[in-house]
């Protein structure tokens, strides 16, 4: 299998001021001449995992890797004034223009690839090609998937410690858990505040992989990636992330005609395969790749060897070295 390209450090480093409260933080690596693409973290309230970085050989590549507003490196951290999905589609577009870039590469896992696409579907004669995994439409009943019920038939007993972080009558009351949780992670008391935000993270890293991944887990828990998880989240997902429903397919004619590469884990318990196949099957220039042995996480080992390969098929089809394509 593909392993990952050595690690990087980045080239330049800036801050965007993008309104009068955010600013956001913005990272380049590879070559500045290099194709340019752009990462988007999953989430939300995530932040650039380095290692997405290195997808891409950096010898072809110019990488550009950000922390969406409230997240990473991005200031106020843990914020969701000013925030929502209309705002993190406009700081990409700000990105481009600052960065001088003409048209760049696309690419996000999870709520990355959420983005993504909306973003492509906003301003679709800017992107080139899409690289997506671990697809997430966010309709409603994929919400329902992971918070009413889907995934808690899967995994019952981590679904009964996620229940255990509400009171009784918090559990009996017809109330969203997502409202309920979101009202807990915007309280005033710390301790409970990183209590909740705890039982959050531990659902989901153990939801995200197909065999418990120890290191995925440890970090969903530490407690500032925790509290920003738990508390980005539930602050998009109350409001349906800020979209129509099914506003992703409903506009697909929109990026139509864009190269995609699709890459989903057969045993995604976060966000499932019908997801990616429903994309695949209204995008006439996507391919799909289905991988037999992963779930939703970026770690898993099947999933890198298939990006790390079509980052790689993407410089094939492009000419390899001819950089001036795009």
């Amino acid at each position: 299998m593909l392993q990952l390209y050595p690690k990087i450090k980045p080239n330049k480093e800036y801050k965007f001021k993008v309104d009068d409260i955010h600013e956001i933080y913005v990272a380049e690596y590879g070559t500045e001449t290099g194709i340019p693409v752009i990462c988007c973290h999953g989430g939300p309230g995530g932040e650039t995992i380095r290692s997405e970085v290195r997808l891409f050989d950096p010898e072809f590549y110019r990488i550009i890797a950000f922390d969406q507003r409230g997240c990473g490196k991005s200031t106020p951290y843990n914020c969701v004034k000013n925030n929502n999905t209309q705002l993190l589609i406009s700081d990409i577009e700000l990105i481009r223009n600052k960065l001088d870039i003409e048209k760049w590469i696309v690419a996000g896992g999870g709520w990355g690839s959420t983005l993504a696409l909306l973003y492509s579907e906003a301003h679709p004669d800017v992107v080139a090609r899409m690289l997506l995994w671990s697809i997430c439409l966010l309709r409603k009943r994929d919400l329902n998937w992971i918070y009413v019920d889907g995934a808690n038939r899967f995994f019952p007993e981590h679904w009964r410690k996620l229940g255990k972080a509400l009171t009784k009558d918090e559990r009996k009351s017809d109330r969203d858990m997502l409202e309920i949780f979101y009202d807990k992670l915007l309280g005033k008391d710390d301790f409970a505040r990183i209590n909740v935000a705890k039982a959050w993270s531990y659902w989901e890293s153990h939801c995200a992989t197909l065999h418990l991944n120890n290191d995925v887990v440890h970090y969903f828990r530490e407690p500032h990636i925790a509290l920003n998880l738990a508390l980005m989240s539930c602050h998009y997902f109350v409001n349906n992330v800020f979209i129509k429903e099914n506003q992703i397919l409903d506009d697909i004619e929109k990026i139509a005609k864009i190269p995609a590469k699709i890459i989903h884990g057969r045993y995604d318990m976060l966000s499932p395969l019908e997801n990616a196949d429903m994309l695949h099957r209204k995008l006439p220039f996507s391919e799909l790749q289905i991988i037999r042995e992963a779930g939703h996480a970026f770690v898993e080992a099947g999933i890198i060897d298939a990006l790390v390969r079509s980052t790689r098929e993407i410089l094939r089809e492009l000419g390899y070295n001819d950089l001036t394509i795009l």
